[in-house]
């Protein structure tokens, strides 16, 4: 009965992270609650994911890149990226895997990609080079530069905790850096010869991002208000334009002078004219009730739109990306008073390839969503300062603190160093690290809660449980018996072979953490059974579930770039598949080389 419990728990799982009713984190929680209440572990058991090493090690790594992200001592890497990349897409896709390949190793990867995109994005219009060449590879570099260490992802810190668990001991730092190492060098081939002639070009660098890319002619308009108007001597917040209809007013013009927001307290004249963004019903709509016209040639040309709406020189237009640690996640703009808090409108919504430009103010804000934003140049620069957005069009500014760089890097080395000599365990180092950032005051100690991505350490947290009931129940043991019986008649190398093809599949469909906890525990009672070598088991589904490159979905950095890039779903699968298929044919018989079967 407890076996069968388990397993639909399991089942349940992974409907709810498949079907994305609720965030991932949320549904890891509830699994934890779920398990603890019908007893298949005990409350002790249900909480221990909170106090777990690896738990532990993820959320102070999240502390220290941040700290060193904070410092710009990553950032001066830009310059040498810029040097190195030269014009052609061939050799700029391998300055990138030189430069932060072996970065991400020791950094957290989406750290990286977050400090790098916008580099990226002004290094293709300086060069010409539409971004959708260079973001993918980006991600992918990110992804198995993460590889080489313990310390490179979240999924290896689990593994090695995992590993802990079991019976095995925890990962040293380095204990498959040289399959790490080689599987990277390999994919970073892979991907300067192919990766140009698959990719498109998303995004074209000369054209007007707003014009072009958003496709704003006809959500864009200029409406001026007639002397009979019932609107004259209301303010904005006043009258029903706003709040009636779905429609934001970006400018006010009045004899040729232009007022930006905000703009709620303006009362209006007749004559004066609004710049307004809306769908064309709604415009029609107000033109019949409000007493407004709309002037002629109303529907700007592309190439106009981003000119017009920058015309008075304190206006700007910037692309934002909603990082993983956004608060507003799930809100909508009219539940964040998004235009009060921010002073800029938000004119369209890029999610992957989907483009949204009606009915903005109700739809929910997600992980990855690229809004393009209209407002004073110092609202949009002052965007920079927020760590849960991304402005993707990045100006620079003081923010950083920079004579903290070399005090910030020297910390993160010796975090590395002294678990690279066992000198402490990596959680106990890495912890050690975070108390010196906020002494050298590379950190502010508030800064400490904004840098930990809370959603994958309640993530963590809620399924190592899970592992501890499929462990106490049997249920691992009992998938294990059944794959014993189907595979016995294959080789350790092809056993080695399925279970990364298995992982790489579930790691697309659920996370690469739940790929870990739910299957690493099953290949190494698989590996007991068949007297083969446990650690072959543990590191082909390590690697396996943090090689997800098929899909943006399965992986957080693949999501970051997926709407910054302007792709399509399939542009993953066109330049991922080929890559898996890459690194399931290399990795299996790397590892038995490496490490013996």
């Amino acid at each position: 009965m407890d076996i069968f419990l388990t397993l639909a728990i399991v089942v349940l799982a992974l409907i709810c992270f498949i079907g994305e009713w609720l965030p991932v984190d949320i549904t890891a929680i509830a699994v934890m609650v779920t398990l603890m209440t019908l007893g298949l572990v005990t409350p002790q058991e249900g909480i221990s994911g909170f106090g777990n090493s690896a738990t532990i090690t993820v959320m102070a790594m999240f502390i220290i890149s941040s700290g060193i992200a904070r410092t710009g001592a990553i950032s001066t890497l830009s310059d040498l990226l810029l040097k190195l990349g030269g014009k052609c897409s061939h050799q700029q896709i391998l300055a990138m895997g030189a430069i932060l390949g072996p970065i991400t190793a020791f950094m957290n990867n989406t750290a990286i990609v977050a400090i790098f995109l916008p580099v990226v994005e002004q290094w293709c219009k300086k060069q010409g080079i539409s971004v959708s060449k260079l973001l993918i590879p980006l991600s992918y570099v990110s992804i198995m530069g993460g590889m080489i260490t313990v310390i490179g992802t979240s999924t290896n810190v689990l593994a090695s905790g995992l590993s802990e668990q079991l019976g095995y001991g925890a990962f040293s730092l380095f204990q498959f850096t040289k399959l790490g190492l080689i599987s990277a060098t390999v994919g970073l081939i892979y991907l300067v010869v192919v990766a140009p002639h698959l990719l498109p070009a998303r995004k074209n660098p000369q054209s007007d991002v707003v014009g072009q890319d958003y496709q704003l002619k006809d959500y864009i308009c200029e409406l001026v208000i007639k002397p009979r108007s019932k609107m004259i001597g209301q303010t904005l917040t006043n009258s029903d334009l706003q709040g009636k209809f779905d429609v934001d007013i970006l400018e006010l013009i009045r004899h040729d002078c232009h007022f930006s927001q905000p703009l709620g307290d303006k009362v209006l004249l007749a004559g004066d004219i609004l710049i307004a963004r809306g769908s064309r019903e709604d415009i029609l709509k107000i033109k019949d009730s409000e007493g407004i016209d709309i002037l002629p040639d109303v529907q700007f040309s592309n190439q106009s739109v981003a000119a017009n709406l920058t015309a008075h020189r304190e206006e700007g237009i910037a692309e934002v990306l909603i990082l993983a640690n956004c608060t507003s996640i799930g809100s909508t703009l009219s539940d964040l008073h998004f235009r009060q808090r921010y002073n800029a409108t938000v004119l369209a919504i890029r999610r992957g390839e989907e483009l949204v430009r009606s009915r903005l103010s109700k739809l929910p804000l997600c992980f990855g969503d690229v809004l393009l934003l209209q407002g004073p140049t110092q609202s949009l620069w002052g965007l920079q300062t927020n760590i849960s957005m991304l402005v993707i069009d990045r100006q620079e500014l003081q923010t950083l603190r920079w004579d903290k760089a070399g005090i910030a890097i020297s910390i993160g080395l010796g975090v590395v160093a002294i678990a690279a000599f066992n000198i402490l365990p990596i959680m106990v180092s890495a912890l050690i690290g975070v108390v010196l950032m906020v002494v050298t005051d590379c950190l502010k100690p508030g800064e400490l809660y904004e840098a930990v991505r809370w959603d994958i350490i309640f993530l963590l947290a809620g399924l190592i449980p899970l592992g501890v009931a499929m462990q106490n129940s049997g249920a691992t043991q009992w998938l294990a018996n059944n794959l014993i019986v189907l595979g016995s008649n294959f080789s350790g190398y092809w056993l080695l072979t399925f279970f990364f093809i298995i992982t790489a599949l579930t790691t697309e469909i659920l996370s690469n953490n739940a790929s870990v906890v739910l299957l690493l525990p099953i290949a190494v009672e698989v590996a007991k059974s068949l007297d083969l070598n446990p650690f072959a088991f543990m590191f082909v589904v390590t690697f396996a579930a943090s090689n997800s490159f098929m899909t943006p979905l399965g992986y957080q950095t693949n999501t970051m770039v997926y709407g910054a890039g302007g792709y399509k779903f399939l542009d993953f699968t066109r330049i991922g598949a080929p890559l898996t298929i890459l690194m399931t044919i290399i990795i299996p018989p790397l590892i038995i080389l490496l490490y013996g079967l």
